[in-house]
């Protein structure tokens, strides 16, 4: 590497191209060719240039970033509500490290909102971190220690909380916590918001700004929870892969359907509770017209300050149906002294069990091995969407019969596990209550 082109090095270059000299600046990355420079610009993205055709302005050698200041120590505005961000990581608490070119969550909960002034404007800031942790790795301990967190924050009188998250488990965590919160008849005493980001913070494409600033809106001036519409605990992320424009869903009812576009969160089986507007300075909080009709016709929920807890040594087996799925997956789990059995049925929550042809033997083995077992077996719909409807077909009677468990549910798959773990967590009639509307988690207007 030429002199002061070291990476992590923040460089000024001249370049030779096709139409002329010109200068960039930016901090040097691995090289993604031989015999290149490879620079990564202050507007997020990467350049890389022969070596042969730059001559090099300044070059200075990276220092460590100081340690940010506590939010807290900003001024408070006593007319101004307060939110507590719980941090856990994820990609809207990551920045790219220029020294390997990867992105990695490092970034501090101060960092994240000093990043988001605007979001000063909103709220006091007050910031509790748990980690920072990518989704994939977070379990049901982190989980309850979410809970921990949620409950501290309102008996320090917070008016919302704001929970930061990788997005690709975002929607299973929330779901636990609105089941913590409201799965036995309860309310959170505030709002409880999960946010999370498609695009690192440092980056120019990043959605993590307005993403964080619409989940701080909520918290900090949505309406109070009724815990009957899924609504204790909500997910705030881009509306469409433009700027402008948040939807607030409810936890149970979305799903993270896109690998990476910015609005990889849909509802499911469900349509947003409201949607912030952002242009420019202006805030705007606006609730959807279902959502203010239904509020009008709940009868409240007693507020509780305690939500309840997962037990962390519960373990589900998850299966998928089709044409792999056989009696050796089901005697493994059981093998391994599983709680319970989810299986992904197809359509309307289908398994392989019948043989039609008298050519599958392995379906009807398949049938004698589930109708033997004395744990729950729950069916959710890797459809996603539609719900799981039992009654349509010979095969779904056939299933409940068997004392399959799912007709009826609405709810994201997920948010379906995730009720069954809290039901075992709090031995629970299973049955009855998978069966149960217990938070709004299940929307009925879908099964006409």
């Amino acid at each position: 590497m030429a002199q002061g082109l070291e990476v992590g090095n923040r460089v000024r270059l001249k370049l030779t191209t096709l139409d002329g000299e010109t200068e960039i600046e930016g901090v040097v990355l691995p090289s993604a060719l031989p015999d290149h420079i490879t620079i990564k610009l202050a507007n997020g993205y990467n350049v890389s240039h022969p070596l042969e055709s730059i001559e090099v302005l300044s070059s200075t050698k990276s220092e460590p970033t100081a340690t940010s200041p506590s939010v807290s120590d900003a001024p408070q505005n006593q007319d101004l509500p307060t939110v507590r961000i719980i941090h856990t990581g994820g990609t809207i608490a990551s920045k790219v490290d220029y020294t390997t070119g990867a992105v990695t969550a490092q970034f501090e909960p101060s960092e994240l909102v000093e990043h988001v002034p605007e979001l000063l404007k909103i709220a006091n800031l007050q910031v509790h971190k748990i980690g920072n942790m990518f989704s994939e790795d977070i379990r049901p301990n982190h989980w309850n220690q979410i809970i921990e967190a949620t409950e501290q924050a309102f008996e320090e009188a917070c008016d919302g909380v704001v929970v930061t998250h990788g997005t690709d488990t975002l929607h299973i965590t929330a779901s636990a916590i609105a089941f913590a919160w409201s799965g036995q008849g309860g309310n959170p005493p505030g709002r409880i918001a999960f946010v999370g980001s498609q695009r690192s913070s440092d980056r120019a494409s990043s959605d993590a700004a307005q993403n964080l600033i619409s989940a701080v809106k909520w918290a900090a001036e949505g309406p109070q929870p009724t815990g009957e519409l899924s609504d204790a605990v909500v997910v705030s992320m881009h509306e469409t892969s433009d700027d402008g424009a948040c939807s607030i869903h409810a936890a149970t009812g979305v799903r993270k359907l896109h690998s990476s576009r910015r609005d990889a969160f849909r509802p499911v089986n469900t349509t947003p509770l409201a949607t912030v507007r952002i242009e420019n300075k202006l805030v705007e909080l606006q609730l959807e017209g279902h959502y203010q009709e239904a509020r009008m016709n709940i009868v409240p929920r007693t507020i509780t300050t305690k939500a309840d807890r997962y037990d962390e040594t519960i373990v589900i087996r998850q299966m998928v149906a089709g044409p792999w799925l056989t009696t050796r997956e089901v005697e493994d789990a059981v093998g391994s002294n599983v709680d319970a059995l989810v299986i992904h049925g197809t359509g309307l929550g289908h398994l392989p069990i019948e043989n039609p042809n008298d050519d599958a033997p392995q379906n009807i083995e398949l049938h004698q091995a589930l109708e033997q077992l004395s744990l729950p077996i729950l069916i959710v719909n890797q459809c996603i969407h539609g719900p799981v409807n039992m009654n349509v077909y010979s095969k779904g009677r056939i299933q409940q019969n068997i004392g399959l468990l799912g007709h009826g549910i609405t709810s994201s798959p997920e948010a379906a596990v995730v009720k069954l773990h809290f039901a075992l967590s709090h031995q629970l009639d299973v049955p009855t209550i998978m069966g149960q509307n217990l938070l709004g988690e299940q929307q009925q207007t879908i099964l006409n």
